[in-house]
Order: structure tokens, then C-alpha cells, then sequence
């Protein structure tokens, strides 16, 4: 098992906290987290890729150990410039890059400004199709049709301890959910608590990047970057057919949807999505050993 360190850089005038693993000289997977979490999310995928592939995990402003200095842009544009100062900082140039939740909103936007850069995608439950959003995206809609203070007081009472855990356990079964380490949620909260104005400001965040989708399924349909998409399908924003909506765009995609499986895959089903990953990279990587 190769270790995973844990570092921080200067992003411009911002401290980045990140997690790396893997040779510094291997080709380099991206790993932008979602919400309710962190790189922490990461923790078991990092040290089962990195004997071959170096892995780069960093904290968004406002989610786990990075600096959130008050004037930084909280956006999903935001976070794209972040990903890409960081890599440049990195000295990375070419990646693999893993989408989920709000990670793949900055990711793609991401990718949408630097196609070259982007040697393949992994996309586990990060939607880009408005046609395919799930049932939990109701309240966010009705507030985006009615941004008033009453709608908004409501979205904000999932921003709590309670609401974390339910985000977190709430849609897969009983024994699924056991495999889900409770440090997900309690190391998470007190980090975000801080930052709970920042953390309810995205709701309204959310309405401008489902109007990018045209954006980002147009990236696909132009420059067909290789794809594996893992998806846990009992996911009330993001069920099966938020998966299966990618096969329009990229039809040589490689799908596995883990049916027992939600929103948090890489707690769940961890070992199952390395099965897939691996050879997925291994693929694209082909003879020469790098990107």
C-alpha cells in the first residue's frame, strides 16, 4: 500500500490543503471533491491507484483544510480557476480527471476552457444533463423560480449536522449504508459550520451551472475524451438514467451502475469501482507508460 501525504501550496494568495499519492513522475489523475466533503472522500481510492498513476486530491475554499479568505469567488467558475491555478502551480499539464458532485461542475468547466489538457474522464454521480435531474433537485428548482427568503430558509435547514448525515445515508439500504464511515460526515461538519453561509450561497450557484450543461455536453460531443462512468444509482438528484444520458454525447463509454449503490460509491463500493478504474487507465496510459 503506497502512503498518501498530506501538504499544502500557495495558490495565488490562497493556502491550498491537498492530498497526494503515488510517484511524482506518473501520470497524474485529478480528484476535485464534492458536497458534503472534502479530499477526504479520497482516502481509499488514493493508495489503491498509486503505484501507477500519481493522484492530486485538493479542499475547495470553504470545505475541509484550505484557507476561505472572505473575498474569494464561492462559484463553480471559481473553483475552475482554483483547479486550474493549482495545477499550473503543480507544474501538471496533461490529467485524468474525476467528476463528482460539485467537482464535476468545476471540472467540466474545467475542461469546456482547457481541452487539450484533459486526457480522460472518470464521471461518478456528476450530472450534466437537465432532463435526467432527480427528484431532490425539485426544491432547488422551486427556489430558483422563487429565490425568497422562506424557500431559501428551507434549503438551508439541510446545511446542519442532522442534514449532513441524512445527505450522506439517507437513500441506500440499511446494510449499504453501514459501509459508510461516520467520520465522513463528523469530520465535515465542524469544518463547514464555519463556512455555512458559503455552503448555502451555492444552492442559488447550482441554477448557473445547470444552464452550462449545453456547454459541457458540446465538450463531449467534440472532442470525445475516453470515459468510464461508475454511478450508484439510488441517488434521489442523480439516479440511472443521469448516467445513461452520457451515452449520447460519448457512446464508447464504458457504464457500470452499481444498483445497490448511492451518491457515495467510493464508500460503498470502493473495491468494485478500483476493478473498473484500473484497467479504465491502464487503457488510456497504453505502452508508453505516460499520458
Amino acid at each position: 500500500m503506497v502512503n498518501v501525504t498530506h501538504r499544502t501550496v500557495a495558490v495565488g494568495d490562497v493556502e491550498i490543503f491537498y492530498r497526494e499519492a503515488g510517484p511524482p513522475d506518473a501520470p497524474v489523475v485529478l480528484l476535485p471533491h464534492g458536497y458534503p466533503s472534502s479530499s477526504f472522500q479520497y482516502r481509499g481510492l488514493m493508495p489503491a491507484l498509486a503505484d501507477e498513476w500519481r493522484l492530486l486530491a485538493p479542499d475547495f475554499p470553504g470545505f475541509g483544510y484550505s484557507e476561505a479568505p472572505a473575498d474569494f469567488d464561492y462559484s463553480f467558475p471559481g473553483y475552475a480557476d482554483l483547479l486550474e491555478r493549482f495545477l499550473d502551480t503543480l507544474a501538471v499539464d496533461r490529467f485524468a480527471l474525476y467528476l463528482f458532485d460539485y467537482g464535476s461542475q468545476a471540472g467540466f468547466q474545467l475542461a469546456v476552457r482547457n481541452p487539450a489538457r484533459i486526457v480522460a474522464l472518470i464521471i461518478q454521480n456528476g450530472d450534466a444533463y437537465e432532463k435526467t435531474l432527480g427528484p431532490k433537485y425539485q426544491a432547488l428548482q422551486d427556489y430558483w423560480a422563487d429565490p425568497s427568503d422562506a424557500r431559501r430558509d428551507r434549503l438551508a435547514e439541510a446545511v446542519s449536522y442532522d442534514g449532513l448525515r441524512e445527505e450522506i445515508l439517507g437513500e441506500v439500504a440499511p446494510e449499504v449504508a453501514q459501509r459508510i464511515s461516520p467520520d465522513l460526515w463528523n469530520l465535515s461538519w465542524p469544518l463547514m459550520r464555519e463556512h455555512r453561509d458559503v455552503m448555502i450561497g451555492f444552492f442559488a450557484e447550482i441554477e448557473d451551472s445547470v444552464r452550462r450543461f449545453p456547454q459541457y455536453q458540446a465538450y463531449l460531443r467534440e472532442h470525445r475524451p475516453p470515459t468510464l462512468i461508475v454511478w450508484g444509482p439510488q441517488d434521489g438528484y442523480m439516479p440511472a438514467e443521469a448516467a445513461r444520458a452520457y451515452l449520447a454525447d460519448v457512446p464508447d463509454a464504458e457504464l457500470h451502475l452499481f444498483e445497490d449503490g448511492g451518491h457515495w460509491l467510493l464508500e460503498t463500493h470502493l473495491d468494485q469501482v478500483v476493478a473498473a478504474v484500473r484497467p479504465f487507465l491502464s487503457r488510456v496510459r497504453g505502452g508508453s507508460g505516460r499520458w
